[in-house]
């Protein structure tokens, strides 16, 4: 590891440093909400299917205009600490929600905005920081810091559950944990700035679209993303066949962070030597498992770390394969249109999938989901 770390800039290490403690906090979160909006509030699939959109596709609200401020003003670390600070302001907003789904879509609306704002500029700032041969590795590293908080942040959150019974003990810690990242990225993140005149509006950023490369990379990332069932469903699917009990919900994550946290790095790497086409195919495979096994009811000690592999051969790897494709002054808004497509595209595939279990039960929807990503890795060249 210490030879892996002075082959990483600083830069990265301090991005992924405060993605880990920022991931701890969002991840305490997130283990709980599922099971508190459909077990505790009693929400359907398909009305927890319109929350879990609106927490994925939310993003794509603010995310464009946020990475165009990025560039305007070529200041990404600015941008990315507006919504680091929003999301962590967001945490004592679930509390004071209190029982109502609507006020709490607010707070999650919220949240996701300073999501949006951020993680275009973050990315940005890694590209700008590591050599674009080593980006599969750079992105593996600061993804691997950043899954290593997504495997606390359950933990923690059962812990606190544990000792206090509440949920709103959850949020609250959760809030601490946030203010901490926060101060993190002030003190240790270093910005980037490109020699680049800033674009005038974002009408340079869409016309991105026309260069053939970077297009199909997008229609490729939201073709996949309609086909992509969230997180939340997954695990709720999970506990739909395993019958757990309640207080064992928030450790399901683990298993996804575990994977993921192992093979982040070694992915990316071999992304870097191997093509990260391969890998991008690899990890939608990965994906085609996980819905074969829930549709089965298999055992859910496969499905997690299979979803962990689906993470550790894509997410990162899209990104690095971005990243040499955009122009100087553009590349924090050229991140973001990619990102922001894949968002809306998650957000239609969460509501559809909430729909079709309301309507037909989950297996059915899991079905027409897996021949999609088969469809789209057959039908066009994916990512090089």
């Amino acid at each position: 590891m210490s030879r892996l770390s002075l082959a990483v800039p600083a830069n990265v290490l301090a991005l992924g440093a405060v993605s880990l403690v920022t991931d701890v906090s969002s991840e305490m979160v997130t283990a709980v909400l599922p099971f508190y909006l459909v077990l505790s509030l009693g929400l359907s699939p398909l009305a927890f299917g319109l929350v879990d959109g609106l927490f994925l596709g939310v993003t794509a609200v603010v995310r464009l205009a946020g990475a165009h401020l990025a560039d305007r003003l070529q200041r990404p670390k600015l941008v990315a600490g507006l919504g680091y600070a929003l999301s962590a302001a967001c945490r004592l907003g679930l509390p004071a929600a209190g029982g109502s789904a609507a006020l709490i879509g607010a707070v999650v609306a919220a949240d996701r905005t300073g999501k949006g704002l951020r993680t275009a500029p973050r990315d940005a700032l890694i590209t700008l920081s590591a050599d674009p041969g080593r980006l599969g590795q750079a992105f593996g590293v600061h993804r691997a810091m950043d899954t290593a908080g997504a495997f606390l942040g359950p933990l923690v959150a059962f812990a606190v559950l544990g000792v206090s019974g509440a949920y709103d003990a959850v949020f609250v810690v959760s809030f601490a944990v946030a203010v901490l990242g926060v101060l993190i990225f002030v003190l240790y993140v270093r910005d980037r700035r490109e020699a680049a005149p800033p674009p005038a509006s974002i009408r340079p950023a869409l016309a991105l679209l026309a260069e053939p490369r970077f297009r199909r990379l997008c229609l490729t990332a939201c073709g996949l993303g309609l086909v992509t069932v969230s997180d939340a469903f997954v695990y709720l699917l999970v506990q739909h066949n395993a019958g757990l009990a309640t207080e064992h919900l928030p450790l399901l994550p683990l298993g996804t962070a575990a994977a993921y946290l192992l093979l982040a790095v070694p992915l990316g790497r071999l992304a870097d030597r191997v093509g990260r086409g391969p890998m991008f195919v690899l990890g939608h495979l990965a994906l085609v498992a996980v819905y074969g096994v829930l549709a089965a009811s298999g055992p859910f000690w496969v499905v997690l770390p299979l979803l962990g592999l689906f993470y550790a051969a894509t997410d990162g790897v899209l990104m690095a394969a971005a990243g040499p494709l955009l122009p100087p002054g553009l590349r924090t808004s050229g991140l973001a249109l990619l990102q922001t497509g894949q968002a809306v595209a998650r957000m239609v595939s969460s509501i559809l999938y909430g729909a079709a279990w309301a309507a037909f039960g989950p297996v059915p929807g899991l079905v027409a989901m897996g021949v999609g990503v088969v469809a789209c890795l057959s039908l066009r060249k994916v990512v090089r």
